[in-house]
Order: C-alpha cells, then sequence, then structure tokens
C-alpha cells in the first residue's frame, strides 16, 4: 500500500494540504516501509495558482488531487480544507489530519495504528 505525506521539506508535515510544495509516498509492505519517494505538488489548485488568480470560485473540483494520489490508501497532512478531506474520504482515501508535525514520526504512529486524526485542524 501507498502513503502519502504532504511536506514541503521531506521532513516535516505541511500545515495545508494543498498549499503543499510536494507529498512523501511511502510504499508500505507487510508493516515495513519499503521505499521513500518525494512527488512534487503540480497538481493541486494552490500550486497551479488557480486560488491566487481568483479562479477558485470556478475551479472547485479536487479531481485532479485525488487522480494524482488514486494509489494511496491513506494522506497525511498537518491541516486541510474541509470539502477536501470530504472528496478523498468519499474516493476511498484514509485522511489523517495530525497535530504531528514529523513525517517519520507520523508514518511511525500510522503503521502502530496510533496516529490521531484531529478535526479542529481542518479548516
Amino acid at each position: 500500500m501507498k502513503i502519502a505525506v504532504a511536506s514541503d521539506d521531506g521532513k516535516t508535515i505541511s500545515a495545508h494540504f494543498g498549499r503543499t510544495r510536494g507529498f512523501v509516498i511511502f510504499e508500505i509492505e507487510d508493516g515495513e516501509i519499503k521505499s521513500r519517494e518525494y512527488l512534487p505538488n503540480t497538481f493541486t489548485g494552490h500550486a497551479r495558482g488557480l486560488h491566487e488568480s481568483g479562479l477558485h470560485h470556478h475551479y472547485s473540483s479536487h479531481a485532479d488531487i485525488i487522480e494524482n494520489l488514486r494509489d494511496c490508501k491513506a494522506v497525511i497532512s498537518h491541516g486541510m480544507g474541509r470539502r477536501l478531506y470530504d472528496d478523498l474520504t468519499s474516493a476511498g482515501i484514509e485522511v489523517y489530519v495530525t497535530d504531528e508535525t514529523d513525517v517519520d514520526k507520523a508514518i511511525e504512529l500510522y503503521l502502530k495504528g496510533q496516529l490521531r486524526n484531529v478535526s479542529e485542524l481542518l479548516d
């Protein structure tokens, strides 16, 4: 299975999923990390400048995010909009909005079944 963690630097979990510079993609097999790669964020509306240019009212689909992360069982972020949270979960992707800020610690907690989902961090 794959897990995507929103991160600007590969070490710290991003405060906002859609504005992150990229995602650390972990391949997990039998409860162990088999690989780790960094996927630059070129597909969210924020990354493409759609929100800053005033187009956010016309661009309301999260289809590109879901398509690019479709092979991930779960995503982890430190913050996220409620609509994106709902769209990801509707697509069958587990979403964790956590108060943990360290990428490696979050994966460790996820694998142990101890990663907390903090709904207060949704905006």
